[in-house]
């Protein structure tokens, strides 16, 4: 609100609220359509780069959840978010298992290990959970968890969307043919973590592009 000096009148206190009020809207609806834009980015970015339709119950699958970088001894809210969606995507079939890839880029426990941890401990994934905790690069975490995909029947990652998508371009790039059995998964959820999209949406979109360059 402004300042308003003393002895103004309070038909003047008023006219300098509802001055204010134009602004705080405008400033409001600015924030909301860039928090609904980023929640658009990552729902289209879901939907691409995909070999083939929705897993069978039947059916054996992988999901990789990829690391963020994680600077202490517990898990941080990027990488909580991650193993959710790893978690709701391997429900899509009886059996999955989830594989964490991630080494100790920023601190001395993997990114794969406290995934894991997270995922048996606190989501209480009783399936299989396998760890890779060697890479350093989104491309590492793609080429080193290659072995454990060759068998499955359908694969999907586990991340914030647009950079799942990155993971998918670079398994086409190094193994088409696993690259055909890239599955959809629920692994876009609209309002989740809503306050780092934005971020993640502009980067996101900043990386794809430079992989097209």
């Amino acid at each position: 609100m402004r300042h308003v000096p003393r002895g103004t009148s309070g038909s003047d206190r008023l006219a300098c609220a509802v001055g204010t009020l134009p602004i705080g809207a405008a400033v409001g609806a600015v924030g909301i359509a860039v928090l609904l834009w980023s929640e658009l980015v990552h729902a289209r970015a879901a939907d691409r780069r995909l070999g083939r339709g929705m897993p069978l119950r039947h059916e054996t699958g992988a999901v990789v959840v990829l690391g963020f970088a994680n600077a202490g001894a517990r898990i941080n809210m990027v990488n909580r978010w991650r193993a959710r969606v790893a978690v709701r995507s391997a429900a899509a079939s009886d059996h999955c298992a989830i594989i964490c890839s991630g080494g100790a880029v920023r601190g001395a426990v993997s990114e794969a290990e406290l995934l894991s941890r997270f995922i048996r401990e606190d989501l209480a994934w009783k399936g299989t959970v396998r760890v890779e905790d060697a890479s350093t690069s989104t491309w590492e975490n793609v080429r080193n968890v290659v072995p454990m995909l060759e068998d499955v029947d359908w694969i999907a990652f586990a991340s914030g969307s647009l950079h799942a998508e990155k993971a998918r371009e670079y398994l086409r790039r190094q193994r088409p043919d696993l690259a055909m059995r890239l599955a959809p998964v629920p692994e876009y959820r609209f309002g989740e973590m809503s306050i780092v999209k934005p971020l993640f949406a502009v980067v996101g979109l900043w990386k794809l592009r430079a992989l097209r360059s």
